[in-house]
């Protein structure tokens, strides 16, 4: 899996190398107990401080979704990724609404708005076939 950073994005560094590990899981790029670069060549060679790197594992470990051991290094989760909860769909709930209200106030509709939801989601699920 590649792992690239836009250096224009209004996005922080840590949020786009999470979000991208969480796509390389859920295309199936990465599978449950494959290995990740380690802290200090992941910053290497992406060009980065490593306590940028560190936060974003930290946040995907906390997350569930990958292992941190000192002795067999950092996985993608062995155990399985996180389940569905509450919680999980109230932050979603609250990520979602300001795009949807966008997406509104730049007139998209309904249908047009939920058909670039599937159409992303179907994107995901192709790269996993390949």
């Amino acid at each position: 899996m590649l792992i690239t950073i836009d250096w224009q994005s209004e996005w922080p560094i840590y949020i786009q190398l999470r979000n991208q590990i969480i796509e390389g899981i859920a295309s199936r790029q990465l599978k449950p107990g494959d290995p990740l670069p380690s802290i200090r060549s992941l910053a290497a060679d992406l060009g980065i401080n490593m306590h940028t790197i560190n936060k974003a594992y930290q946040m995907l470990k906390q997350e569930g979704y990958i292992q941190i051991h000192r002795q067999k290094g950092i996985l993608v989760n062995p155990d399985g990724m996180p389940k569905v909860t509450d919680d999980f769909l109230e932050q979603l709930d609250m990520q979602l609404r300001p795009l949807v209200s966008e997406a509104m106030c730049r007139g998209l509709d309904e249908d047009e708005f939920t058909a670039r939801c599937k159409g992303i989601f179907r994107s995901i699920l192709e790269r996993s076939r390949d």
